[in-house]
């Protein structure tokens, strides 16, 4: 056997991005990430950061020119009417889920395996119902709607 170092390969993560981008909307659900907005070169709108993190629907009805690459995730979204670059290296997403169930993944460190913490509300294109769309425990059953309370 050779003593020769193994080939290094590049991350994994922008290629399970874009399988499970693919997965959620194939299953008519709203996919969405889980941003450190802490991180170097990303860019979105200072206002829709939550303690250092940020939820960013990128649903096809939600985002224009979404880009999907080995680097970032880019698109363009309107937040409070107006309309924004944003720019996402691969290395500052924390996890992308369907916004209905939950289901998705937390994406660890290359490396490590440490998941994110629950994500804050999500700072949603304008076109979007708005609503806390954090994804649910894991172990809750998946939310039935709203409910109403008559108060006379």
């Amino acid at each position: 056997m050779s003593d020769a170092p193994a080939p290094r390969m590049t991350s994994h993560r922008p290629y399970l991005l874009r399988a499970l981008y693919e997965w959620i909307a194939d299953n008519g659900m709203t996919p969405h990430l889980l941003v450190d907005a802490t991180r170097p070169g990303v860019r979105v709108p200072p206002h829709t950061v939550k303690d250092g993190k940020v939820v960013l629907n990128i649903a096809a009805r939600a985002v224009a020119h979404l880009d999907m690459d080995n680097d970032a995730v880019a698109f363009t979204a309107r937040f409070g009417g107006v309309s924004h670059a944003v720019i996402v290296p691969v290395d500052a997403i924390l996890a992308i889920y369907a916004r209905e169930t939950g289901q998705g993944m937390a994406l660890p460190d290359d490396g490590s395996a440490a998941g994110p913490e629950a994500p804050p509300p999500e700072a949603s294109a304008e076109d979007e119902p708005p609503g806390d769309d954090t994804p649910p425990p894991a172990d809750t059953p998946p939310r039935r709607g709203p409910h109403l309370r008559i108060v006379k």
